[in-house]
């Protein structure tokens, strides 16, 4: 290790006549700050590196412009508000239109939104945590920036492999929430990048097992499965639900995202967000959103129709092996000449997503269901490829 130190020649006009120093720390070449965590030298900025293509496939998006769908809407909404206020009656406006979406008879008291499902999760880590020993328990393979999210805080994580038909064990989940310093229980619903559903006697017998803790149930692609916990909020004080704008909304780009609980579990993690956490121009989209949601919803069932019809196709060919999905992708494998594929679409202008890292998905690809033309395009890429 070698340690520099460098002096700033003190101005004239400082109040402090003595000189100061800078200390740097160079470990093997590599400049280290003494300001922050020790624990961060190990780690890497978070970011998504994917290639960018003419057919983003890759990503889960909606070829859906929300910002063309809802232009003028907006527009008008944004004659009424005034962004040099911190306040503005758009919050208010938002919290009625987003309970009534939800339904299940909730209050604004049960809902807490911030800049997409990834802020809530990160909110959701932080606010858990204990201490060094404090962990979280997911399945895997699942949704990766978990993982992510949770060492940005300090959270450790515990996995458990889903069997060979992506299926669970809850018996065997719990032997590892149920542990003291396990706080967080995280079930990814439709799971990403799988894209099944798990029974929900499972997830249920899993909540009622674990009355101390609290249990995530993301919910980002339900709107694309049908299929949600909301009605049981009222039973299980324990149960947090995270779903997002950027699937089902079309709203990647917007990153708006919300968290459905308990009052008390909502006030808790409003403890660990900024005043104004999120801007009055997010909330002013959101709300027009939400006052167009046919738009939207039509767009999800075109998806699901996209998504049935390329599963089917898939299904057809021999070389390929396909899993049902309920959401707005699917995940499929071509063995050994995956990694030739995957170049292939790279080639034929399409990003889709590689999901092998997982033992579970080796070989697998994941391809987003965007819209008619790029579906259109991957599958005349795959007779191309195939013949």
């Amino acid at each position: 290790m070698i340690t520099a130190l460098s002096m700033w020649k003190p101005d004239k006009n400082d109040t402090f006549a003595f000189p100061r120093f800078q200390l740097i720390i160079l470990i093997e070449g590599e400049r280290i700050m003494p300001y922050f965590r020790s624990d961060l030298k190990d780690k890497k900025p978070s970011k998504i590196s994917v290639p960018v293509k003419k057919r983003m496939m890759c990503l889960n998006e909606s070829c859906l412009n929300p910002y063309q769908a809802i232009k003028h809407q907006f527009l008008a909404k944004m004659e009424e508000i005034e962004l040099n206020r911190y306040l503005s009656p758009v919050t208010e406006k938002l919290h009625l239109s987003l309970i009534s979406y939800i339904g299940n008879s909730l209050t604004k008291e049960n809902v807490l939104w911030g800049n997409g499902a990834d802020d809530i999760l990160y909110h959701i880590f932080l606010a858990v945590r204990e201490n060094d020993k404090s962990f979280a328990v997911s399945l895997a393979p699942s949704y990766f920036d978990y993982k992510t999210f949770s060492a940005m805080v300090g959270l450790k994580m515990l996995f458990l492999d889903l069997d060979e038909d992506f299926s669970f064990s809850p018996e065997k989940y719990l032997e590892l929430a149920s542990h003291p310093d396990c706080k967080l229980a995280i079930l990814c619903n439709p799971n990403n990048p799988t894209g099944n559903l798990f029974p929900d006697c499972q997830l249920l017998q899993i909540i009622k097992a674990l009355p101390d803790k609290l249990v995530l149930v993301d919910e980002t692609y339900f709107e694309f499965s049908g299929r949600t916990l909301a009605d049981k909020l009222w039973q299980y004080s324990n149960l947090i639900l995270v779903r997002s704008f950027s699937k089902a909304f079309s709203s990647a780009g917007l990153r708006f995202g919300y968290a459905i609980s308990s009052a008390e579990s909502i006030y808790e993690l409003s403890k660990v967000l900024t005043t104004f956490h999120t801007s009055i121009l997010n909330q002013a989209f959101a709300l027009t959103i939400l006052e167009n949601q046919d738009i939207f919803k039509a767009q999800v069932q075109q998806t699901i129709q996209l998504r049935e019809e390329l599963f089917a196709t898939l299904q057809t060919i021999e070389e390929i092996k396909v899993y049902p999905s309920a959401t707005n992708f699917l995940t499929f494998s071509l063995a050994e000449r995956t990694p030739e594929f995957f170049n292939h679409l790279l080639a034929n202008d399409i990003a889709v997503r590689d999901v092998g890292s997982h033992p579970r998905l080796q070989n697998c690809l994941r391809v987003t269901i965007s819209c008619k033309e790029d579906v259109e395009a991957f599958v005349n890429a795959l007779k191309q490829f195939l013949r």
